[in-house]
């Protein structure tokens, strides 16, 4: 019964072919091995198998399962060992084992029960405390094994798992493999060691993204084009193997000679004896040869020399088969080419003569030339071949230039302005209309009662509010001195300097066009006050609320608190995710049967607790180093704090999906924070901006939570006063994280 079946499969890259029209079967309990050279299509075809990249063109099945559309369950009855070591470095042996156990939903008994299985199998019992990172390339494989096989596979995936390690550790780790066998376990291995390809049960070997055979291994060694009809394969030592190989080449009747190890092996055709073939070789007197059964390498070269041919004739058809194919001639031999071994023999030189070394070597001046242009077209190199780092450098530089030059005012005008008019006769109304005739006041409303005024100040949506006393008009009538109450919310200290200046100077001008039509009837006065002296009609009486100093820090440091918390937790989040996809082990995790909204949950909550503890850190900072107290409720604002680090997780979580490195990350998240910075109103009034870059601001979520822990810390707000904010930073929250999930995909692209 075949437990793996591939049916012309492929996947291409682009342009590029990586598996083109590939199909076999695996019957269970076989060790397969594919083989081939690197770049051949190996790595490519294990992960279609696992369910981690999609296939381009035809299908397979695992278990039964498709793994196109069935991929999410195949991965809890196979196991994965890649080809690069993508554990954690960073965790011992033991902490590897047990995370792939609980990854897998092992019972804690089970977990138990499993672990000590591994640590016996692979004798990695007395390494438990040891760090990964710190074992040799032989315990590494042997710990990956380990965490493949934690939860019992069926099928087991090894791409190049001996890749790098001692011979030894080679001999061992597939001792290992062969008793994995023995217990039902079904291997998919890929390697390009013939070696290895002698232990596996079936094999196929793959070319240039192409299947080329597919067999038993002795069933490939007696394929007819492998050894024709009329040839005969020998083994030659001779004493120079690099001047017998290139004399063999051109020999008559030799169809093939390459190296194998230190020894020759040659196809020739019947009439060349053993006399024959020595007769050919230089020095043959010292030379012997033996007639041999050919081996898994002579297969593979000479079915890859055919397959290059037929593709460089144009014909790309694959040659697979399992059983013999009649009459089919070999490719033919190369022809012979030059030996890139020179004779290290050299004629005596002269006494007293200069070396021809000497006379080539090179100033140090011109060495250093030569290298300094090397190193200099080599970096020019890399930037053409990084878009992002050209994006970054050179466009997002024109747009930032130009929204900021446009967004950024120091001048403030229309202050949103809400009036309480008790008066509401025409002198009221006079006066309100010029508070909106200066550019610097703008009447956002008008209340009718105190709870209404309060609510437009603590809530933020008015930074100033004029209260009209309702004997406005018959004071000014009488010849009184009016006195009219102007609250400036004092948390913005720029903005209240500049309606404090604003409102007394509309005082006094407002005061003068009184007096003018007194000035002419002297002794008359325009108006006096409650004591009966002299005084100006009429007497503005501002009041600074929240802030009634105007410490820069009131300002600042709360709003340093949104700031910090998102810069920590997107560059956290961020790179987090993306130093496990540069790692491997996001690769790893593709394979293992965590959801995707699991594998995204239980990335960010750690982060989300310490991005909780940096934040109530920097309030303790703001109370106790700057002297800001909180006036509002704390534990609405703390709540509301976990609200927007979900959004600044979520940004992270963002910045992953687009970017496939740490440095493409870093240039994400800078772009993110600096407009988070200058357009939220951490420094500069968002209502000074220009109406485009103002709306621009409302997609910013460190905008809302910036007015939320103003208004709570300053103003004493609460849910009622900040409910649109809230609802806005909730929205933003589940906009980002849905577009984040929707594009993080657990499969490679």
């Amino acid at each position: 019964m075949a437990v793996i079946e591939v049916r012309h499969l492929a996947r291409t890259f682009g342009d590029l072919v990586a598996v083109a029209d590939v199909s076999f079967d695996v019957p269970r309990g076989a060790i397969f091995g594919l083989l081939g050279p690197n770049g051949s299509g190996k790595s490519t075809i294990i992960r279609m198998l696992c369910g981690v990249l999609p296939p381009t063109a035809g299908g397979a099945t695992v278990l039964g399962y498709n793994v196109a559309t069935d991929a999410e369950l195949i991965k809890p009855r196979i196991g994965y060992m890649s080809q690069k070591f993508s554990l954690y470095a960073d965790l011992s042996v033991e902490e590897n084992i047990e995370f792939y156990g609980r990854i897998y939903g092992l019972s804690p008994e089970k977990l138990a029960e499993r672990r000590q299985a591994v640590l016996d199998l692979t004798s990695l019992g007395n390494r438990v405390t040891q760090l990964a990172g710190t074992l040799s390339g032989g315990w590494k494989q042997r710990l990956a094994l380990a965490c493949s096989l934690i939860h019992e596979p069926q099928v087991l995936f090894l791409d190049e798992p001996t890749a790098g390690i001692d011979p030894v550790a080679r001999r061992d780790l597939w001792d290992l493999l062969y008793r994995l066998a023995g217990e039902g376990v079904t291997l998919f291995v890929t390697t390009h060691y013939m070696d290895e390809a002698e232990r596996c049960t079936e094999m196929g070997y793959i070319y240039n993204s192409r299947l080329i055979c597919l067999g038993k291994p002795d069933d490939l060694k007696q394929r007819p084009e492998v050894t024709p009809a009329g040839t005969r394969r020998w083994e030659v030592d001779a004493i120079h193997p690099p001047e017998a190989l290139l004399a063999l080449r051109s020999a008559e009747g030799i169809r093939d000679a390459t190296f194998f190890g230190q020894k020759i092996h040659v196809l020739a055709n019947d009439s060349v004896g053993e006399r024959e073939l020595l007769g050919h070789i230089p020095q043959g007197e010292h030379a012997s040869a033996r007639e041999i059964a050919p081996t898994l390498e002579d297969v593979f070269v000479t079915l890859t020399r055919a397959a290059a041919e037929r593709q460089a004739n144009g014909n790309d058809t694959p040659v697979v088969a399992s059983k013999s194919r009649e009459g089919e001639a070999p490719a033919e031999p190369p022809g012979q080419v030059d030996s890139p071994l020179k004779s290290a023999r050299q004629e005596p030189r002269p006494p007293g003569t200069v070396s021809e070394d000497k006379r080539r070597e090179r100033p140090a001046s011109a060495r250093f030339g030569f290298g300094f242009l090397a190193i200099v077209l080599k970096e020019f190199a890399h930037i053409r071949r990084q878009p992002t780092t050209l994006f970054f450098m050179f466009a997002v530089p024109v747009v930032q230039t130009f929204i900021f030059g446009v967004a950024i005012q120091t001048e403030v005008e229309h202050i949103p302005t809400v009036i309480y008019d008790l008066d509401g006769r025409s002198h009221g109304r006079a006066l309100a209309d010029a508070f909106e005739n200066t550019s610097t006041f703008e009447i956002v409303g008008y209340v009718i009662n105190e709870d209404s005024f309060r609510r437009a100040l603590t809530s933020g949506r008015a930074k100033v509010g004029v209260c009209i006393p309702p004997n406005y008009t018959d004071q000014l009538v009488r010849g009184e001195q009016v006195q009219v109450q102007v609250l400036i919310d004092g948390s913005d200290s720029q903005v209240a300097t500049t309606a404090l200046q604003a409102t007394n100077l509309l005082g006094l001008n407002l005061s003068l066009a009184q007096t003018r039509p007194f000035a002419e009837t002297l002794p008359f006065v325009p108006a006096r006050n409650a004591a009966g002296r002299v005084a100006m009609p009429l007497e503005m009486r501002p009041r600074l609320l929240y802030n009634p100093n105007l410490e820069s820090s009131y300002f600042f440091v709360p709003g340093l608190v949104g700031i910090i918390l998102q810069l920590v937790t997107l560059f956290l989040t961020s790179f987090a995710i993306v130093r496990e996809r540069e790692m491997g082990t996001l690769e790893q995790l593709f394979v293992t049967p965590v959801s995707r909204t699991g594998l995204l949950a239980g990335k960010l909550v750690p982060y989300a607790a310490l991005g909780f503890g940096e934040m109530c850190l920097v309030l303790a900072v703001m109370v106790f180093g700057f002297g800001v107290p909180i006036r509002g409720d704390l534990w609405l604002l703390l709540g509301l704090s976990l609200l927007f680090l979900m959004c600044g997780l979520g940004l992270g979580l963002l910045v992953s999906t687009l970017a496939k490195s740490q440095l493409a990350a870093m240039q994400f998240a800078f772009l993110i924070m600096l407009p988070s910075v200058l357009l939220s109103g951490f420094v500069f009034p968002r209502s000074q901006m220009p109406f485009p870059i103002y709306v621009l601001s409302f997609g910013i979520p460190v905008t809302y939570f910036l007015e939320i822990l103003r208004g709570i810390v300053l103003r004493g707000a609460d849910f009622l006063d900040l409910w649109p904010q809230v609802l806005a930073l909730l929205g933003c929250g589940i906009s980002i994280f849905c577009l984040s999930v929707l594009r993080f995909q657990k499969q490679l692209t």
